[in-house]
């Protein structure tokens, strides 16, 4: 899996769903790290922030708050306007600590944050190495080769991937095949 250097990672997905929550939880108790999710859009009794927090093995790591909690599960940008919130770029400062930090994003690279900016934007914005999370699913290797393809592409330095869940060789294979990376690291099934 992934190595402690530099000030942490951002965790993002080929999509929502994809067990982004999941593989954050995992990295964090391995790593010790500190977790941040900038934007929670909706399920407020029951953030990834919450999830990860329940999940936590060690005593070392901090959960830092979200900079915004908005009410509707939505696409973030639509989420904001219905809470008549104006999300910036301005607006995101990495959480201050000692520890590596492990920061999740909303849904996938390209999910609006605001009427101009994407999720990948925040990404860039924030300079750390992204870790693109894959879930196979009929699609996914499309979807998953689409997403590195733009991380590749992006200014913004790009760890690699991790594959969630149910392991699928043929998948696996084409994806590291086309885009010349192997996988990171595997994270099973969490019942």
């Amino acid at each position: 899996m992934l190595k402690q250097t530099g000030k942490g990672y951002f965790i993002t997905g080929i999509g929502t769903e994809i067990g982004k929550t999941v593989v954050s939880s995992q990295l964090v108790n391995q790593l010790q790290a500190d977790y941040w999710k900038p934007i929670q859009a909706g399920d407020l009794d029951n953030t990834d922030t919450l999830k990860v927090e329940r999940f936590l093995t060690n005593s070392i790591s901090t959960i830092h708050k979200e900079t915004y909690r908005l009410n509707t599960p939505a696409s973030p940008h639509y989420a904001a306007e219905l809470d008549g919130i104006d999300i910036q770029l301005s607006d995101f400062f990495l959480p201050k600590t000692d520890n590596l930090l492990i920061v999740e994003g909303a849904g996938g690279l390209l999910v609006p944050i605001n009427q101009q900016l994407t999720m990948l934007d925040l990404m860039v914005h924030l300079q750390l190495p992204v870790v693109c999370v894959i879930r196979h699913y009929l699609g996914s290797i499309n979807h998953s080769l689409m997403s590195i393809e733009l991380l590749k592409k992006a200014d913004v330095p790009f760890a690699g991937y991790i594959i969630n869940g149910t392991r699928s060789e043929h998948s696996e294979q084409i994806i590291e095949q086309l885009t010349g990376l192997p996988p990171l690291g595997f994270v099973g099934e969490i019942t």
